[in-house]
């Protein structure tokens, strides 16, 4: 393929952009090489600005799971936007969107939306915060809740210790305040509780991780994290911005039949637009401005266009009683033919999935949490990821990130990606 226009695109952009992304990961210094510069998509596929065309496993990181330009989503845009593009002021859509958001998840009263993931995890961690009267917070290593302070944390020299930035900004008074935790390890859970008794507002967790790819919990785990917090007043907060409204109408809750105090939200919520939301029972939301003092707000937050894209896709979603087991289909299927290209070649390697979540990860070793996710051989990856770029199939630029099935993935696409793991197999 060529890639001449995209490169030209990346050097201009390298001029006025930091690093010529917007967002670090779209760089490729994890595998090398130029950025492709997306110029159009359309169901299963995107297309670069040389007019190559993909097989798209990333679709703008999992919001997309009716696949691009999903007519209904773009014709309420289209239409929403001849009324304004934003008020400053309530519509009657926010309140359409939050009902129906709260009908499909269990275990939430009231929803608050904002402008993206970070700004919803930031949000919920100070909400957590207030109700509780406890600053510390655990998070898990391998687990992303976007970019605030408070969880750039890597971890510190013991056990129990406290963590440190891993980002100069980020200052040592607020990683004192963040517990880093393994994920999968109840154990660890516990003694963190232990050795910090009485001073945990929230256990913040992707319960289905998706940035150190695709890693399950381990059976009972997210039941007895439930159980941690019952113990020690702690509150429980999943971070569903890749899985909420993806894995199962209801999200990880629906689907593990755990219940979290707050949960956040993303991607699917906004129907490819930017958008976040976070949530919980009323006696947790009234301590949200201007209820109560926990103060948060934002000038574009509930914004009618993101709001008229999330409602379309919400209630598409709702609708289609068989959308979920198909996206499992599918997933279960890729992950078959994968797995059989990669063994016929003699490739080192394991796959895990959820739902329409996967990964590959080439390692022997089961993948459990972020130490085993990077036991994986990069070098495999970076090949692996260039090869099937060739074939025309994109996946994240990153070994640590989750593929995103699509319900407008047929068949024959995914045949299609499965004979080019093959032939990549058959150079790594």
């Amino acid at each position: 393929m060529l890639y001449q226009r995209s490169s030209a695109l990346f050097k201009a952009a390298e001029e006025v952009i930091p690093g010529g992304v917007n967002s670090p990961v779209r760089a490729f210094k994890a595998v090398g090489g130029t950025p492709i510069f997306a110029k159009s998509a359309k169901g299963a596929y995107v297309y670069d600005e040389d007019d190559n065309r993909y097989i798209d496993y990333i679709n703008s990181w999992g919001p997309m799971v009716l696949g691009h330009a999903y007519a209904p989503v773009v014709d309420a845009v289209i239409e929403r936007a001849k009324l304004g593009t934003s008020y400053g002021m309530p519509t009657e859509i926010e309140t359409k969107i939050a009902e129906l958001a709260v009908s499909m998840v269990p275990n939430i009263d009231k929803i608050r939306f904002v402008n993206s993931g970070t700004e919803a995890c930031m949000s919920a961690v100070r909400l957590a915060r207030g109700y509780t009267g406890k600053e510390k917070i655990i998070k898990f290593a391998g687990c992303y809740h976007g970019h605030s302070d408070a969880f750039l944390i890597q971890a510190g020299s013991g056990a129990v210790t406290f963590g440190s930035p891993n980002s100069p900004g980020v200052t040592q008074g607020t990683a004192k305040d963040t517990l880093l935790a393994r994920f999968n390890d109840i154990e660890h859970v516990k003694t963190l509780v232990a050795a910090n008794a009485g001073d945990i507002a929230c256990i913040i967790i992707e319960p289905v991780p998706g940035n150190m790819g695709c890693i399950p919990p381990k059976e009972n785990f997210l039941e007895a994290l439930r159980l941690v917090c019952d113990a020690h007043d702690i509150l429980l907060i999943f971070d569903e911005v890749m899985t909420g409204f993806r894995l199962a109408k209801g999200g990880v809750q629906e689907l593990y039949n755990v219940n979290a105090d707050i949960v956040c939200f993303g991607k699917v919520i906004g129907g490819g637009l930017p958008v976040g939301a976070f949530a919980a029972r009323n006696e947790i939301m009234n301590h949200l401005a201007p209820l109560g003092r926990v103060y948060q707000a934002g000038t574009l937050s509930g914004n009618p266009l993101a709001m008229a894209a999330g409602l379309t896709m919400l209630t598409a979603i709702n609708a289609d009683e068989d959308l979920f087991s198909r996206l499992a289909d599918k997933t279960e299927y890729l992950h078959e033919g994968c797995a059989k290209a990669l063994d016929k070649y003699g490739v080192v390697h394991t796959i895990n999935r959820r739902g329409s979540m996967i990964s590959i990860h080439f390692s022997e070793d089961e993948v459990v949490d972020f130490d085993t996710a990077a036991k994986g051989n990069n070098e495999t990856f970076k090949r692996f990821f260039h090869g099937l770029l060739k074939e025309g199939i994109y996946i994240a630029p990153s070994a640590f990130e989750t593929w995103f099935i699509t319900d407008a993935l047929s068949y024959a696409d995914l045949d299609e990606t499965i004979r080019a793991v093959e032939t990549v197999a058959q150079t790594l």
